[in-house]
């Protein structure tokens, strides 16, 4: 069994100063597969000094040394991708069939370059000049479900902004950070830009939102742990972004195609096992049509293929870990125990699996909107049918949880789906099934977090905003700098 025992620090893998060990466990076979050294408060530390002590040359490094920068990690990505696919299928369950788990992550280095590529740091303000700036060092702490993407959505921001970070994946996940980090070594990342510290939200998690020389603290995850980061970092008073949990609602309207925003909503709902903080696990439906979709929706999640996650034909694979598995077999009783019905799937395992923490993809019929599974974050394949009379009532429901991440509409005129998603309060909002982009602002609404991540609203996340008088003339005569 291999072990994991290194953290990358000041650009090189250094051993950690108080270690402990941790086993990670294939969710397929339910196997450990692996050990990692789980860091502590003095790692984090002497990552922060790499990082603070790298900041000052990396912060004055010009737009195009960075760009340069963010291209050679797209091409040593791109030549392992294989690798880190594979990493991810081993330790998260994710099909290797989806690419999108590395795509993704490629794709916001990509994305981030031609940002940073047309991005004006000062500007002319009337009378004034505006100025932005590296915020300085940056701790970011990412939660396991997308464990390559998080990451990238992160650090490629901060890395187009200037600013140096110290990663702390979860614990659950981190062989596919460590690949990250051979990547970004081999793509000529300066010494000390990026650190990796191993751990658990107690110890490392903790001393990074602590830490007084850290500016920044970027954190994806639940919100119940959003809470205690902010709380943490608050003493000092540094910059906290969060992306946290979702309840999203897919308000299918009278005239939409049931048919397709059902099975694209069973997609889109049960993509990556349900582990995703945008997954649409509400779909309201006209009362009068909930009967007319019901076979469409449970015809949809019978046709997945739940099983070994390394089959290319495997089009779903098991939840991360026991605990989250237990966790979504409770919420599939609760439903049962409120009165909800089951249209299909329901508790324990698929038939014929009899290890692994797969799960039977499930549609609860005859759901109301405060049932607890119709307002909490079950982070499974569970969807819940919720029905509405009117229009403005369906708005109502769909803006009637504590969450504000992601929304839907399907409808068959694209005007009314325009009008229906200037109502909802999300950070984004797809209509007819469109697809995401890294350019547009990723965030949420209420208890889904603050702040914005991807393209120029994430990369203004890692900026500081200085204004400076008297001198817009000479502005003028030099040139932005």
């Amino acid at each position: 069994m291999k072990h994991y025992g290194k953290f990358y620090i000041g650009g090189e893998w250094v051993e950690p100063i108080e270690a402990r060990s941790f086993e990670l466990v294939n969710p397929a076979t339910e196997a450990p597969f692996a050990t990692v050294s789980l860091g502590s408060a003095a790692d984090v530390d002497r990552a922060v000094r790499a990082a603070r002590s790298a900041f000052g040359t990396f912060s004055r490094t010009s737009k195009g040394e960075r760009v340069e920068l963010l291209q050679q990690i797209v091409a040593r990505f791109e030549a392992r991708r294989n690798d880190v696919a594979a990493a991810i299928t081993e330790e998260l369950g994710a099909p290797i069939g989806l690419t999108q788990l590395t795509v993704g992550a490629i794709d916001v280095f990509r994305q981030a370059a031609s940002t940073l590529q047309a991005y004006d740091f000062e500007v002319r303000d009337g009378a004034n000049v505006v100025r932005r700036e590296p915020i300085g060092v940056c701790g970011m702490i990412t939660a396991w479900n997308w464990p390559a993407q998080l990451i990238a959505t992160k650090l490629s921001s901060a890395l187009a902004a200037g600013c140096t970070a110290i990663v702390k994946p979860s614990e659950f996940t981190p062989v596919t950070a460590i690949l990250m980090a051979e990547i970004l070594h081999e793509a000529g990342v300066p010494k000390g830009v990026f650190n990796l510290v191993n751990g658990d939200g107690p110890s490392v998690g903790q001393a990074i939102c602590e830490h007084p020389d850290i500016d920044m603290v970027s954190f994806t995850g639940s919100t119940r742990a959003g809470v205690l980061i902010a709380q943490a970092a608050a003493p000092t008073v540094k910059r906290v972004a969060q992306e946290l949990g979702g309840k999203s609602a897919n308000v299918v309207l009278p005239d939409a195609d049931l048919k397709a925003a059902a099975e694209w909503n069973i997609n889109r709902a049960f993509f990556n096992s349900g582990q995703s903080c945008h997954a649409p696990t509400r779909i309201l439906v006209q009362a009068k049509q909930v009967e007319q979709i019901l076979p469409f929706l449970s015809d949809a999640a019978n046709r997945i293929r739940v099983g070994d996650p390394r089959d290319p034909a495997t089009t779903m694979g098991p939840l991360v870990n026991k605990a989250q598995f237990e966790r979504v077999q409770r919420y599939i009783d609760i439903g049962v125990q409120e009165g909800a019905r089951l249209a299909c799937g329901g508790p324990g395992r698929p038939e014929g699996i009899e290890q692994g923490y797969f799960v039977r993809p499930t549609v609860f019929a005859g759901v109301t909107p405060d049932m607890t599974i119709a307002q909490e974050e079950i982070f499974g394949p569970v969807l819940a049918v919720i029905p509405y009379e009117t229009e403005a009532e369906a708005i109502a429901i769909a803006n009637g949880t504590p969450y504000g991440l992601g929304a839907y509409v399907f409808s068959g005129d694209s005007a009314r789906g325009l009008a229906v998603a200037r109502e909802l309060r999300a950070g984004r909002v797809f209509v007819n099934g469109a697809a995401s982009n890294q350019a547009a602002p990723m965030g949420g609404y209420k208890r889904s977090g603050n702040g914005r991540e991807m393209g120029v609203f994430g990369l203004e996340e890692y900026l500081e905003i200085k204004a400076m008088f008297g001198v817009a003339d000479q502005f003028e005569q030099a040139g932005a700098q």
